[in-house]
């Protein structure tokens, strides 16, 4: 009997392929990473910058706080019921209701229109939706200045025009309590109307001309196809521009003041301008948090309301 000294070799294990619910976990894992990788950096930003100032300031409106202050002081209700007992509070809540009731329908309106007229084939298109869309983009500063110098009350080309035709007391416009804010609305609509033209404009080229063309086969004339096809087709469209413009509403500041400061006297001052001089000129940070969240929940009130209003038309 011969005994071999040769070590034994192991015999080769055969590695077994992963199995098919492995392979699906893992492929569902890289694509969740891959997502994850995309929406990380905004996220992070919206988290640092954002989600965190807004939940700091929900805890400041229970505060009291100012730059001549070591540390924060809790207070509880104190700062909302000093809001509430505020009369300029109110007057800047009706002024933002004010301005927001005017604004809205008389942009969506004038929007709509325009996409209407520049959804044609017409010579200079090009031109005339750009002509349209250029005061969005242009300065606010420079807007401003200009519309105070259009509805100046002794020299401008406005009041001039309505003594042209006959008008003997024209308005003062901004230098009126009773004129200021619809000078102010009438400078924003012809602002932001071109930006909210382009998504209609967008909303109506998605409706199929079929439907134009199957209508007038069946006798139907304009205001009849407009009301049948295009705003139900423009329902998505007209919902997104809504919720934009009410939430640009209600933030109004900028415009504002440039062109009256919240004059004459309180008759234009809006919610974000007295959250603006009640913590940035007057340093009361708690003050100006608890008027911030009223803000808040005003803004997100209309729009949940909206949301509502749209999934009950959505479900006849």
């Amino acid at each position: 009997m011969v005994i071999s000294t040769e070590p034994a070799v192991p015999a080769m294990r055969t590695r077994r392929p992963p199995a098919p619910a492995t392979r699906a976990r893992r492929r569902t894992l890289r694509s969740i990473l891959t997502g994850w990788s995309f929406i990380l950096p905004n996220f992070l930003g919206f988290a640092l910058l954002t989600l965190v100032p807004m939940v700091f300031g929900l805890a400041l409106s229970f505060m009291d706080w100012s730059p001549w202050t070591d540390e924060p002081e809790w207070v509880g209700l104190e700062n909302f019921e000093r809001m509430f007992r505020n009369s300029t509070f109110w007057i800047a809540l009706g002024n933002t209701v004010y301005y927001a009731v005017g604004h809205i329908p008389l942009t969506m309106a004038v929007a709509l229109g325009l996409a209407l007229l520049l959804n044609r084939s017409l010579a200079g298109l090009g031109f005339f939706r750009t002509a349209f869309f250029l005061p969005y983009v242009t300065s606010l500063v420079a807007v401003a200045v200009v519309w105070n110098m259009l509805f100046n009350p002794t020299s401008g080309p406005i009041n001039q025009f309505l003594l042209a035709l006959g008008v003997d007391d024209p308005p003062g416009w901004t230098s009126s309590t009773a004129w200021a804010m619809p000078a102010v609305i009438v400078a924003s609509v012809w602002r932001d109307m071109g930006y909210y033209m382009v998504l209609f404009l967008a909303g109506l080229q998605t409706i199929p001309t079929e439907l134009y063309e199957a209508a007038k086969v069946d006798g139907a004339n304009a205001w009849q196809r407009f009301w049948n096809i295009t705003l139900p087709g423009l329902r998505p469209t007209t919902f997104f521009v809504l919720i934009m413009c009410t939430v640009a509403s209600f933030k109004i500041f900028d415009l504002i003041v440039v062109m009256t400061d919240g004059g004459p006297g309180r008759a234009t001052i809006v919610l974000s301008q007295l959250i603006y001089l009640q913590g940035i000129q007057e340093g009361r940070f708690g003050f100006a948090s608890a008027i911030s969240l009223v803000l808040f929940v005003l803004v997100a009130g209309f729009t949940v309301l909206q949301f509502q209003l749209q999934r009950r038309r959505e479900a006849r």
